[in-house]
């Protein structure tokens, strides 16, 4: 077993599944979250001990934040206990959040004037990817930074891409988001269609999964997750909502169109104002017209 230590903060979906390919990989991995199950259930492998973040920050090469967003990770990173405080000299911070690029640039400049990296690493793949060790990584920070610590990355992510300064990579993960959900909601609706005109949905996705209407929706979210009748895509609607909100606001900050990406997060307001903010949004095609029909309810940002 490796003597480099490495440390994963979030144990969810996709934390968990980071965290047990780099113990497969022979690192030393000091895991953390907010649930005692998810710790010990990591704590069972050889080499992982359960520490809190500032406790893994003064040992560990790298910490991975697999957490909500921003805000726990800045939470972490104060007060005396807290990873600046602790950190060990060279350590770097890896944002695997989907976030608003300008609240993870203000948390690089933070960690930066305590002489710690911190790098935003936008993640695609999902949690099958996560579990794999296959994930897409879109980072952007210190160059430097990012190749000295890069083959930590190898036992997570099978594409890795340097994007550039800090805020690159979630600005990247945005984009991608806004796509890919965009995409997912147009197949919804073009199965929809199909279901009027009398045209099976597993035919219109084998259709299009030979031609050039594919997506990553069509040969893999509705094929494993909705055609399958599973529902399963493993993400709530409150996340394709939270991705898009942050994205049509970067577009506007950036004075970009942002159209269709706002007609999307205007369904998914209408999917959370139906009572679906908790649910997996695999459920969003078969409740696809009923949403539309939602009058309109603006809500507050959490």
């Amino acid at each position: 077993m490796s003597d480099v230590r490495i440390g994963v903060v979030g144990l969810g979906n996709m934390g968990g599944g980071i965290a047990r390919n780099l113990v497969k990989a022979g690192f030393g991995v000091d895991v953390w979250d907010i649930s005692a199950a998810a710790r010990k259930k990591l704590e069972k492998n050889r080499g992982v001990a359960a520490l809190p973040p500032g406790e893994m920050a003064a040992r560990c090469r790298v910490i991975f934040f697999v957490v909500p967003g921003t805000k726990e990770i800045a939470a972490s990173l104060g007060g005396r206990d807290g990873v600046l405080a602790q950190a060990r000299k060279g350590l770097v911070i890896y944002d695997l959040t989907t976030a608003d690029p300008a609240a993870s640039g203000r948390l690089a400049r933070r960690a930066a004037q305590k002489g710690t990296a911190y790098l935003d690493a936008g993640m695609s793949g999902g949690a099958t990817g996560a579990e794999a060790g296959t994930l897409t990584l879109m980072i952007g920070g210190d160059a430097k930074a990012f190749r000295r610590t890069r083959r930590f990355l190898a036992p997570i992510g099978r594409n890795i891409f340097y994007l550039g300064a800090s805020g690159a990579g979630h600005t990247m993960k945005l984009i991608h988001n806004m796509v890919t959900h965009t995409a997912y909601l147009a197949t919804c609706e073009a199965g929809q269609m199909a279901r009027r005109a009398g045209i099976q949905l597993d035919d219109m996705i084998a259709v299009f999964n030979v031609s050039n209407a594919r997506t990553y929706a069509s040969e893999f979210r509705f094929p494993r997750h909705i055609l399958s009748g599973k529902w399963d895509a493993r993400s709530r609607v409150y996340n394709l909502e939270k991705d898009l909100r942050m994205a049509v606001e970067m577009g506007r900050r950036l004075k970009a169109e942002t159209r269709l990406g706002e007609v999307t997060h205007a369904f998914l307001e209408k999917a959370i104002a139906s009572g679906m903010s908790e649910k997996d949004y695999s459920l969003l095609y078969r409740d696809f017209e009923k949403i539309w029909k939602k009058r309109s309810a603006r809500r507050k940002n959490p």
